[in-house]
């Protein structure tokens, strides 16, 4: 095993089971961001879903971010817990790497998904690919990198909640969210300090090294997405600045089996800022799908019934 998959070997990979009943749907999160900032999400997907979901790397315990040297890892994590849970063909639901992770094990091991549904996939065009790994080949990376060095600066302790929601109020990053999504993102990135007080539950420098490792080996997605069959919706905000309407219209050509909506007033933090829109746009998808797939069902059954009445 080399060394990028070594922590594959933690067993149990950590997780969370949010409830639910239906069929299974395994969630994945965002950089930056743990499953509790997607509650209000989360509430509605089990009312519908078994919801469970493995955590990334970042929130395990005693993770090394030097470990990991591009994003491959985590979609043979997923794979790993999937075989641990036993849960046969599940709906992936993923959030910015969580959807491009979902989708890589989804292009390795089609047999474990019953649908996919990519919420603002962090997948970029192949100039641009080649522009980041030019980038990084000449070290400059984290300065290129819009991202990287906003991490890194991010403040990390805080000493009232209602002080913090104040402030985001007022930025025109949170400008989609009600106060209620705005008020559980900022309960869900945050943890209690043992001394008072709260702090950040995902690691700054794990989040800054996510974000250096990220697209540069994406080739694969690329070259797999013709022969992707699995069901998949890819939902992207109307005014996103990562999974842009030129790489949308890149995926149909590729394949015009893959469904892409989007979601107006809407940004990359689409499933945090507009949950009860994504939930119903990816409703729709999978009773159309299961409605689908029970109309192919019974044609294949007439057909064998006729050939069965031919022969005798």
């Amino acid at each position: 095993m080399n060394k990028s998959s070594s922590l594959s070997s933690l067993s149990p990979i950590p997780s969370l089971d949010f409830d639910g009943t239906g069929r299974p749907l395994h969630f994945l999160h965002a950089n930056g961001y743990p499953p509790a900032c997607y509650q209000p999400l989360l509430d509605l997907l089990k009312t519908r879903h078994r919801v469970f979901g493995m955590l990334l790397r970042p929130l395990w315990p005693d993770s090394k971010p030097d470990e990991i040297k591009d994003w491959h890892p985590f979609s043979e994590d997923l794979l790993h817990f999937l075989d641990e849970q036993k849960a046969g063909p599940v709906i992936g639901l993923g959030h910015s790497i969580g959807a491009i992770v979902t989708l890589r094990a989804a292009l390795k091991e089609p047999g474990r998904f019953r649908a996919l549904v990519l919420m603002e996939p962090v997948l970029f065009p192949r100039y641009y690919m080649l522009e980041w790994n030019f980038a990084r080949i000449l070290g400059m990376g984290e300065n290129v990198h819009p991202l990287i060095q906003g991490a890194l600066k991010r403040r990390r302790t805080f000493d009232d909640l209602d002080k913090v929601f104040d402030a985001y109020r007022r930025r025109s990053i949170f400008r989609f969210f009600s106060n209620e999504n705005l008020r559980a993102f900022i309960e869900g990135m945050t943890k209690p300090k043992a001394d008072g007080g709260y702090e950040l539950a995902y690691s700054p420098e794990w989040e800054a090294h996510i974000y250096h490792t990220g697209i540069w080996r994406d080739w694969d997605l690329w070259n797999g997405l013709s022969h992707l069959e699995v069901p998949t919706l890819i939902i992207r905000g109307a005014e996103t600045d990562t999974f842009w309407a030129s790489t949308a219209r890149s995926v149909q050509k590729k394949n015009r089996k893959i469904k892409i909506i989007s979601l107006e007033n809407s940004t990359h933090l689409l499933p945090l800022e507009k949950p009860q829109e994504a939930f119903d746009i990816m409703n729709g998808f999978l009773k159309n799908m299961m409605v689908e797939q029970s109309e192919r069902s019974s044609r294949l059954y007439r057909d064998q019934n006729n050939n069965l009445k031919d022969i005798l």
